[in-house]
């Protein structure tokens, strides 16, 4: 605002995205991009395998499911893995010329121009999204497109001096 600009920003909704993390990937990824192996590897490999969960309802317990997904939830480690699971959003996003944010599975891209290009910026946007969800799609992520979100950030002049949203 300071520079005169306005801000599009896109609030993407992922989809049980801490449930959805398949551990393949994972593994290789961390492998691959981040160099981990050997006891690290088996250490992390030991912290998404052999996991389950029953419900008991009524007095009754039900039969056992085991996860072959997702991470470990309310834990310090399911975030993280997660991070470096979909670390590459922020190559796909930098490939765009936008800037990113991530905090665990909540991701927010966006571009700061002047109002006049406001337009041209807001029909480039789509296909950003589009090329994110199938990457998501990819990696077995579900990008939720009515929970996304897009909206303008300026002061009240610089809004009405856009020609679009």
């Amino acid at each position: 605002m300071d520079n005169q600009q306005v801000t599009l920003v896109a609030i993407l909704d992922l989809s049980a995205a801490f449930d959805c993390v398949d551990h393949d990937i994972l593994l290789s990824k961390l492998q691959s991009s981040f160099g981990l192996g050997g006891i690290t590897l088996t250490w992390i490999l030991s912290c998404l395998t052999d996991r389950s969960q029953r419900v008991l309802f009524n007095g009754s317990l039900s039969i056992v499911v085991m996860f072959s997904f997702g991470v470990p939830q309310r834990s310090v480690l399911g975030p993280l893995l997660f991070l470096l699971y979909a670390a590459e959003i922020f190559d796909i996003i930098a490939s765009f010329g936008l800037s990113g944010h991530t905090y665990a599975d909540d991701s927010q891209l966006y571009i700061s121009v002047p109002a006049s290009e406001s337009q041209t910026v807001a029909a480039q946007l789509a296909p950003y999204v589009k090329s994110l969800d199938q990457w998501m799609g990819f990696n077995r992520l579900k990008l939720n497109a009515h929970k996304t979100q897009l909206f303008w950030i300026g002061t009240g002049q610089q809004l009405a001096k856009q020609t679009t949203i």
